[in-house]
């Protein structure tokens, strides 16, 4: 019997919608505190960005990962699904069988390594984005500069033109820089990610025989994306870093001296910046996503 199973993508797909749209504002905020340069602290950035931009700022490059988000979700969700089958499969010979730790241990880390491949290129081109409006500083760090072009206009007209303009000037390479960043975040953030889930809806709900209220998947998710992405920003913060990096002058030859730059500049505490905002947006964001996920995967599965 087949162990593929489509309607995991397609449930992944409309979680991905719903989380993006609850989580993007906080997700600008996040960048900036990372990535940018003259706040003071979470509250300070987030009343910066409203006085400056207006409301819209915080939906700066939204349109992007909302049409591409939604695939990555269908992929991440449908792929741990059915990775989950595949192990059982092989490793019981029934691919209903229960998971284990070591099973989810496992789904999870390989969902992790297969992201990066379709994640890297979105979260550069987010961050490109999100990251316009910021002054930058030349040479020494004493001239402030802008992130614009000429007569004022802003650097990407959007994200077509940011795909294009990056590889055009850095090649196919470019949509993958902070890669590797990224596979140190996602891989051990994934099993932080899944298994927390998995076991918190087993704690909140202890009859085997029935499904997660949806309450309880609402709180597990919760509970499960600010874990795992609290424990992902000093990852979070060198990916965005590189990331946002070749936007103005590239400071950064890798990930090693981005870290060591970061810490000889900014101390030990600029690896736990935006930790706050992490803790903060993982909780609706994943939360909105275990929820739209489970009760989509729910009704496709009644039909």
């Amino acid at each position: 019997m087949n162990c593929f199973h489509l309607d995991d993508f397609l449930a992944g797909w409309i979680g991905g919608a719903s989380s993006v749209i609850v989580g993007h504002p906080l997700d600008t905020v996040k960048t900036r505190l990372q990535a940018g340069k003259g706040y003071k602290n979470t509250l300070h950035c987030v009343l910066t960005i409203y006085k400056k931009e207006t409301v819209t700022g915080f939906f700066k490059g939204l349109s992007f990962p909302l049409a591409s988000n939604t695939l990555y979700n269908s992929v991440v969700f449908g792929f741990f699904s059915n990775s989950q089958r595949f192990i059982c499969k092989f490793r019981y010979g029934d691919r209903n069988h229960a998971c284990d730790m070591l099973d989810l241990t496992l789904a999870s880390m390989m969902t992790g390594f297969v992201s990066v491949g379709l994640g890297a290129p979105v979260d550069l081109v987010k961050i490109r984005l999100q990251m316009q409006t910021q002054p930058f500083f030349a040479g020494n760090g004493s001239m402030p500069l802008r992130s614009v072009g000429l007569q004022g206009q802003s650097l990407y007209r959007g994200p077509v033109h940011c795909i294009s303009s990056i590889v055009q000037t850095e090649g196919i390479q470019g949509l993958y820089r902070g890669a590797g960043a990224m596979l140190l975040r996602d891989v051990p953030g994934y099993a932080l990610y899944f298994i927390p889930y998995t076991l918190f809806c087993d704690w909140l709900s202890p009859d085997d025989s029935s499904s997660p209220h949806p309450c309880s998947i609402w709180l597990a998710g919760g509970l499960a994306g600010s874990i795992s992405w609290v424990t992902a920003t000093p990852a979070d913060v060198v990916k965005s870093r590189l990331q946002a990096d070749a936007m103005h002058q590239r400071k950064y030859k890798g990930i090693v001296h981005c870290i060591v730059q970061s810490y000889k500049t900014e101390g030990l505490h600029v690896f736990f910046r935006g930790a706050t905002v992490n803790a903060i947006r993982g909780f609706p964001m994943s939360a909105t996503m275990f929820l739209g996920y489970e009760l989509s995967l729910k009704f496709f599965r009644s039909l």
